[in-house]
């Protein structure tokens, strides 16, 4: 697994004024954690913040605070602006090379299914899987060939094979399948029947006529 250097700095609990001058500095609150130790309050450019963040792999952080020793630490969390989409908070958290990790780590998809060549459907609901293993063995992202799958076929978490790391998302999780196009029927409007259009009413009985009331 890859390792991206980023380099912060520790800052005072954020206030309006506080939050305002960072972004005058093009600069991102963050919060650093670390077991059995208490969350240092960081900040990061925007730009440094970039390789980690809008990536589909995941990093192990080579983390220098200040003039600190270096620490080795992952992304936990980032928060978008819901209107700019820019980068508002991150997270931190720290980890120990020797120690196994809970970790979520991106799923892709490889090649054209074959259900989609006959008319299927291609769907991916899950795009993170979350395991456990060794920082060391943290895959960057686990890529999945769809190539082979018909329509109604399904990839499920237990289908998948990873060396040196447990999968703690259920197995009977759907990773992607292909499936049967939804067929749309549309009423056909009914149209109104005009004046001259309407059938007579049916008569159920018949009444004596004026000659046949004559004759009794």
């Amino acid at each position: 697994m890859s390792e991206i250097s980023l380099n912060v700095s520790r800052r005072t609990l954020a206030t309006n004024g506080t939050v305002k001058k960072m972004r005058r500095e093009d600069k991102v609150p963050g919060v650093f954690y670390l077991k059995g130790k208490d969350a240092i309050p960081i900040s990061a450019t925007k730009n440094s913040l970039h390789p980690l963040v809008y990536t589909s792999e995941t990093h192990i952080v080579n983390l220098q605070i200040d003039n600190d020793k270096p620490v080795h630490a992952i992304l936990k969390e980032v928060q978008f602006d819901p209107v700019s989409e820019k980068i508002i908070h991150f997270d931190l958290i720290g980890i120990t090379m020797g120690q196994e990790i809970h970790i979520q780590v991106p799923i892709s998809l490889n090649g054209s299914a074959i259900g989609v060549k006959e008319g299927g459907l291609l769907q991916h609901p899950m795009h993170k899987i979350e395991i456990e293993c060794l920082p060391r063995h943290i895959p960057e992202h686990i890529t999945i060939d769809v190539s082979n799958l018909k329509v109604g076929d399904s990839v499920h978490v237990r289908d998948l094979q990873i060396e040196n790391v447990k999968i703690i998302t259920s197995p009977d999780a759907i990773i992607a399948s292909v499936v049967h196009p939804r067929i749309i029927v549309t009423e056909q409007p009914v149209e109104a029947v005009g004046e001259e259009e309407k059938a007579e009413p049916e008569v159920i009985g018949k009444g004596k006529s004026e000659e046949e009331e004559e004759k009794e």
